[in-house]
């Protein structure tokens, strides 16, 4: 059992998952862009990200049934091979065939759901794996730093991103994500993670099994109000937020009047707020009804403000506001874990 926090299995995970993170939202970016500059469809790049989530909607609960029967470290190293391959494909024909812009969209449509799929199994995994890997006592602390890894992440690589899209193009920016990948994959294998199969089966376990797995596990969420609550509302959240994300590079052109750059400013800004919501959530600690009710005011006051960004035109208060935002949506976002890691599903009930 690990005695400290930054050890080196927890560290060999956490790197791996911050460089290839790094590399994630820079091609995000360019996804994104190049989607918008070569065919002017916001209906497009909708349908593409729709794609890149929709696997891990359909394959979430089959995805937890395997982060249990099977080889954490093998899904997570494999996994991000996948993805990096995936990727460096892409590179590739948008390299050999630049101006085949049908086969690009269609090479990212591709890559979109190859990596909806992989991600699908990747995050179960992942979340399962951080409790072994660290002290009982650090769960809070690992939590921490994994989401501040992520925004960090995206400070740097949206930031840095939409400066880079506009000097070196997306094809550079789709060589460096899938080189992120496999240093990620490299740096995830020589993890050792402590896994107990569940219910003490092995990789060989017939189909009926595993399916009993599934079935009892979303019978055991749908029997508990507060986990069912959860998911119903997280649900939500996701699906009014998908126009915003989709939206955004074409507010930034038309509302803003500004280019990639800005889009990566924005972006920036908004992880940089989330950093500073995660740091405000540890340092305020709550528990029972008081929780909630502050919960429920954080998830209000940031629909607020961002129903406020879409009547800005002046950039530098766009940042402000989107900064603001992602403060509040860091801290709500570090207090829904901690409920969820160390809190059973029957307690749960009265806490959502």
């Amino acid at each position: 059992m690990p005695t400290r926090l930054l050890n080196r299995n927890f560290f060999l995970l956490w790197q791996g998952q911050f460089v290839s993170l790094i590399g994630s939202q820079a091609f995000l970016l360019a996804m994104m862009y190049w989607t918008m500059e070569g065919t002017g469809s916001a209906s497009l790049m909708g349908i593409l990200m729709t794609l890149s989530m929709l696997p891990g909607v359909i394959l979430g609960p089959v995805a937890g049934a395997v982060a249990d029967r099977y080889s954490r470290k093998i899904i997570i190293v494999v996994a991000d091979i996948l993805s990096g391959l995936g990727v460096l494909t892409v590179s590739a024909l948008f390299f050999l065939l630049p101006e085949s812009t049908n086969i690009l969209i269609v090479a990212l449509f591709a890559v979109a759901v190859l990596n909806g799929v992989v991600q699908a199994f990747f995050r179960p995994a992942i979340m399962a794996a951080v409790p072994d890997l660290v002290p009982k006592d650090r769960i809070t602390a690992a939590n921490s730093m994994n989401q501040f890894s992520f925004r960090f992440s995206q400070i740097l690589g949206q930031g840095a991103g939409g400066v880079l899209y506009a000097i070196l193009g997306a094809p550079i920016l789709f060589l460096f994500d899938g080189l992120t990948f496999l240093f990620s994959a490299v740096s995830e294998s020589f993890i050792q993670i402590p896994q107990k199969i569940a219910n003490g089966s092995k990789e060989g376990s017939a189909p009926s099994q595993f399916k009993s797995d599934v079935i009892a596990g979303l019978q055991y969420v749908w029997r508990r109000k507060g986990m069912r609550n959860f998911l119903f509302m997280i649900g939500a959240v996701h699906f009014f937020a998908m126009p915003y994300i989709v939206l955004m590079p074409f507010y930034v052109e038309i509302n803003l009047g500004r280019g990639a750059d800005w889009y990566g400013f924005l972006m920036a800004a908004f992880s940089g707020g989330s950093v500073l919501g995660y740091a405000i959530a540890g340092m305020i600690p709550l528990s029972g009804a008081s929780r909630s009710r502050v919960l429920l005011v954080l998830m209000s006051v940031t629909g607020l403000l961002f129903g406020v960004l879409g009547l800005l035109h002046q950039p530098l208060l766009a940042v402000l506001t989107i900064g603001a935002g992602g403060a509040l949506l860091g801290m709500f976002s570090v207090h829904m874990t901690t409920i969820l890691q160390t809190t059973s599903g029957s307690e749960l009930r009265g806490r959502v």
